[in-house]
């Protein structure tokens, strides 16, 4: 089967980053992709850098060869620009797989997706279902590989799914759902669980690094932290049994869980333990 990508990339104010994310999609030796690139009216030049850049004038949307669309109009923050960039993917094309790439992030190598096409041709998804390919990523904030869990169970939705920076989500998955952006901050983990428990989706684990990410956002940061726990805790009573959530808290609770999110996000410790997390899914 052949895999063609749709790709989101969302900016604001950007800087050269915007630039650095789209050349990281340009230097792919697979070349079956398409960029839709929602800016929220930039004020610092960026996008008149993009434009030069990509050679797409004032009067279009378009670069020359059609493998860019650009477009600028208000937002209300990262996951409403996703959203918007999602209403402009051609409906009729629903064979092909939608990838978000923030600014400031990049593809890992220069064959990501080459070899992200060539595990999901090999897979052969049925296509009367819907799909989620997802791999690793690489965190330029600790310098490690931070792995993803290779099997998708109740525990692992509650736990710790893939960032979307490492998923390829079917795109008839994505045209049913958009994010919903009542959350601030855990929007894209509340999304994934509706695509597998409500959309029944199916999850693939890829072994493939696939992007590296810059890491220490918002959501990481003061208050936001507060905020992120406060939505996650009432993402999961949404979608697990009450039964299971105060099981799966319990566990969290004694494998203490903040102690290892501080070692996993410490530049010194992380690598430890990220060996240790390798360790634990090749196991499964």
């Amino acid at each position: 089967m052949s895999v063609f990508f749709q790709i989101i990339v969302v900016s604001f104010n950007a800087g050269d980053e915007l630039i650095k994310t789209i050349d990281s999609i340009r230097q792919q030796t697979f070349d079956s992709w398409k960029v839709y690139i929602k800016d929220g009216l930039s004020t610092d030049g960026s996008i008149d850098k993009l434009r030069d850049e990509l050679s797409i004038d004032k009067e279009s949307v378009a670069s020359a060869d059609g493998k860019f669309v650009l477009v600028s109009e208000k937002d209300t923050g990262i996951y409403d620009a996703m959203n918007s960039a999602l209403n402009i993917l051609p409906v009729e094309d629903t064979d092909s797989y939608v990838y978000f790439l923030n600014c400031g992030d990049y593809l890992k190598d220069n064959d990501t997706l080459q070899k992200i096409h060539d595990h999901i041709a090999e897979a052969g998804p049925d296509k009367d279902k819907k799909h989620i390919f997802y791999g690793d990523i690489y965190e330029r904030l600790t310098g490690q590989v931070v792995a993803s869990n290779p099997k998708m169970d109740d525990f692992a939705c509650y736990r710790n799914v893939p960032c979307h920076q490492a998923c390829f989500y079917d795109a008839k998955l994505m045209l049913a759902e958009h994010f919903d952006t009542t959350w601030h901050i855990r929007a894209d983990y509340e999304h994934f669980l509706r695509c597998v428990y409500i959309d029944k989706a199916q999850t693939h684990y890829i072994p493939v690094t696939v992007a590296d990410y810059e890491g220490g956002g918002y959501s990481e940061s003061g208050n936001a932290k507060a905020v992120s726990e406060r939505e996650r805790s009432l993402i999961v009573n949404r979608y697990l049994p009450r039964s299971k959530v105060l099981k799966y808290d319990f566990i969290r609770m004694i494998t203490l869980a903040p102690l290892r999110t501080r070692i996993a996000r410490n530049p010194k410790t992380a690598r430890f333990y990220n060996s240790i997390k390798s360790a634990l899914y090749k196991r499964k």
